[in-house]
């Protein structure tokens, strides 16, 4: 690490890897001049898991359960991006009412991540009354996703070609009813914090990211829609059936961390527009492509007899992937999730490689928290929003 020769004492202090607002195991060593960053370097990989090696050694079936633990706030995109790879490799059609449940409980589940984004933003800040509010409705989430899923956090749901089950009956009407109660709440958010004057001294002007900057550091999500670039991968790629619903992508021109605050909040009402248009349009026909059972390889049929039924599960369906490359993507709660995949006529992938949001907007930080205040480290940190999980892997 760089540090400058000492004009006067300079004190270097370890934040984290245990503290409560890195957000996770994540270390920084601040070099302060009194009360002022000199410099920062974070340290990471506390919390890596190889969980690239992993999928390369798994059937994509098999990987799907660990997907959900790198960010375990937003685990539909995890799985979404890991059906999404095979099926554009396979060229597998996905039936349009799978893709509305996707649709659905994708922006359940980017709320759901934005929700516990604002409580800790909020408490690291000094206000311990919204990160309380938060929990209730992200319950509510919860519940909803027990219903359809089985599970609460993760999931196991996407199936390459549609979704692993139905939505049950009845559940359509309650999440309608999830959205009516949640734009009040939203509305009890921004009467709670947004003209805040302690608030607004803590977040405004501090964190400054212009949209040049923003690019050329490879941001992405609300990171870089606060800086003034509209850009979302829901509106440029057209996966799923977002073009079939009308929203607006939230973006400020700022580029402070009160911008990154206002994006989000402007993407949990969107996303509530995007749920209830879904909803109420959603298809009728199968919820997966039966087509995707012709990819199973030929086994040993006697091992499907009644005898052999009770020994032990039966193996996941497997797919050869096609020998070729391919980078996909989705927009995730923090940012552009992408993963690089290469096939080599095998069921194992050869190389899954994992771009994370969380991961390529924390680069940015040293560079906004020197010259700042100690007390802006928080401020800073949490505007940008790490799973740690996601940027060790």
């Amino acid at each position: 690490m760089n540090v400058p020769s000492p004009k006067k004492d300079l004190m270097i202090v370890n934040m984290g890897p245990q503290h409560p607002s890195m957000h996770g195991v994540l270390r920084l060593i601040v070099t302060l001049d009194g009360e002022d960053v000199i410099d920062c370097e974070p340290i990471l990989g506390y919390l890596h898991r190889g969980m690239e090696k992993i999928g390369e050694n798994r059937t994509i079936i098999q990987y799907l359960p660990y997907v959900t633990r790198w960010d375990y706030l937003a685990t539909m995109f995890t799985e979404a991006i890991t059906v999404n790879g095979p099926e554009q490799l396979g060229n597998i059609q996905v039936p349009k009412r799978a893709s509305y449940i996707r649709v659905i409980l994708l922006e359940l589940s980017r709320i759901a991540s934005h929700l516990l984004w604002l409580g800790p933003f909020m408490a690291d800040i000094g206000a311990q009354t919204p990160f309380f509010y938060i929990f209730r409705e992200r319950e509510l989430v919860y519940d909803l996703f027990e219903a359809a899923t089985g599970m609460r956090m993760m999931h196991n749901f996407f199936r390459i070609g549609g979704v692993a089950a139905d939505l049950p009956h009845g559940w359509i009407d309650k999440c309608l009813d999830f959205c009516d109660y949640f734009l009040t709440r939203v509305t009890e958010y921004q009467k709670l914090i947004t003209r805040n004057p302690i608030f607004l001294e803590r977040v405004e002007g501090v964190g400054i990211v212009g949209a040049e900057e923003a690019i050329n550091w490879g941001l992405s999500g609300p990171m870089l829609r606060a800086s003034g670039v509209q850009w979302d991968l829901r509106k440029v790629d057209h996966y799923e059936s977002y073009d079939e619903f009308d929203w607006e992508v939230p973006w400020q021109k700022e580029g402070d961390s009160l911008a990154r605050y206002l994006v989000r909040i402007g993407e949990m009402t969107e996303s509530i527009k995007i749920i209830q248009q879904a909803l109420e349009r959603i298809p009728g026909g199968p919820y997966e492509n039966l087509e995707t059972r012709h990819f199973d390889r030929e086994r040993d049929p006697e091992w499907d007899d009644f005898e052999y039924r009770f020994i032990s599960k039966k193996t996941s369906p497997t797919f050869e992937l096609p020998k070729q490359e391919l980078y996909v993507r989705v927009e995730a709660p923090k940012g552009e999730l992408g993963i690089f995949l290469i096939g080599d006529q095998s069921s194992f992938p050869w190389r899954w490689k994992i771009r994370p949001p969380g991961f390529i907007n924390l680069q940015i930080l040293p560079q906004l928290i020197k010259r700042m205040k100690l007390a802006d480290i928080m401020t800073i940190l949490g505007s940008i929003d790490i799973i740690m999980g996601e940027v060790d892997r």
